[in-house]
């Protein structure tokens, strides 16, 4: 009698510790050791150098997002003139070389609630790392969620969060449609305490397996604080969407969170059974040494992050971003990882960079020389 209740103890005991085990992975306790195998695997500690600069120090470039179109690379990015966020398309054929094409998100001469701000991110890619980085459609439309607002100035006043579409091909210069009116803004009453202030960066994730329970992910940022909304960090949040037009809120606490300064600008892809997020960092109460650059976090579930405690993967160290060098793009391309960040000098001249997994040589545009 003694021994079967030994075996029943065992077996009971074998069976919470495998609850347990799942549990942990479902929760995102990603391991030091599967951390170090994504660092290295992600990891681009050549910088190539400038790739797009602006065509005089008043304008300013911002937030990369790059995708694939049958054979060529196409670029979303910002442009702020002084009056606010236009999004824009550039185009590539190696990722290196890139030809600027034309605005996809402009301003509006009425007084339409985002007239003043339209900055866009096409989302919904194959999330797979190294794979097509196609986007995909919903309906029959390509998607792009947007920060929007109406004031003029440098991510001035309520901004909020929008959506885009078109049934055109996204890599070709067109005015993308939007809906009249914000989905999300920091004045619902079901904004959550972190995000009663603005919203900025807005991206969206196709999840297949619907591991939150919802096909469609959006992962923003916002400003806010249950004391002092105006004078909050900047966190990383979640969204769900069944049908990319209906959003709720998901959760009630930010994902990615350091309490003061700033975490944003989230991006995420698939490495084998592990989700990696791309973010920036800025102001950090913890860190001293740079004012902006580029890290990642982990998941199993999309929900619990365990966050890079190592090396940045992007940090100052040029003359082209000795101030920030930050909001990351990153895709692993023919063996080899590139990652297109926001490159900031100290005389605050802004454009887009790149850095690499291998030494490619060196960009032969600066903000001072241009071709």
């Amino acid at each position: 009698m003694m021994k079967i209740y030994n075996w029943i103890l065992f077996i009971l005991c074998v069976a919470c510790f495998g609850c347990s085990m799942k549990n942990n992975v479902l929760h995102g306790e990603v391991s030091a050791n599967v951390m170090q195998e994504i660092y290295e695997e992600i990891k681009t500690p050549y910088k190539y150098g400038l790739i797009l600069i602006p065509d005089n120090d008043s304008l300013k470039m911002d937030c990369p997002t790059v995708f694939r179109k049958d054979n060529k690379w196409i670029m979303a990015y910002f442009v702020f003139d002084g009056r606010g966020y236009e999004t824009w398309l550039a185009e590539s054929d190696n990722l290196l070389d890139w030809e600027i094409q034309g605005r996809i998100l402009l301003f509006s001469d009425s007084t339409d609630w985002d007239e003043n701000q339209k900055a866009g991110f096409p989302s919904l890619q194959y999330p797979t790392w190294g794979g097509s980085y196609e986007l995909q459609k919903v309906d029959g439309k390509y998607w792009m969620p947007y920060f929007g607002g109406s004031s003029r100035g440098y991510e001035r006043g309520l901004l909020s969060f929008g959506m885009a579409f078109t049934e055109n091909d996204p890599s070709t210069v067109h005015e993308w449609q939007r809906f009249d009116k914000p989905i999300f803004m920091a004045t619902d009453p079901d904004a959550r305490w972190w995000e009663n202030s603005t919203i900025y960066k807005t991206w969206v994730l196709l999840d297949e397996d619907k591991t939150t329970g919802y096909p469609y992910i959006l992962f923003y940022n916002a400003r806010g604080d249950s004391i002092n909304p105006a004078r909050g960090a900047e966190r990383i949040g979640m969204a769900v969407s069944d049908d990319m037009v209906n959003w709720k809120r998901f959760g009630d606490e930010p994902v990615i969170n350091h309490h003061k300064g700033i975490s944003g600008d989230a991006v995420v892809q698939k490495i084998n059974d592990v989700w990696v997020m791309f973010y920036f960092g800025a102001f950090w109460p913890t860190r001293k040494d740079h004012d902006a650059f580029n890290r990642f976090a982990c998941s199993y579930d999309l929900v619990h992050w365990t966050e890079w405690g190592g090396q940045d993967l992007i940090a100052p160290s040029e003359p082209y971003d000795n101030w920030f060098a930050h909001k990351s793009y990153v895709i692993k391309s023919d063996g080899l990882v590139y990652h297109f960040y926001c490159a900031v000098n100290r005389d605050g001249q802004r454009g887009i960079a790149v850095a690499t997994s291998a030494d490619l040589g060196k960009s032969s545009l600066s903000f001072n020389e241009k071709e």
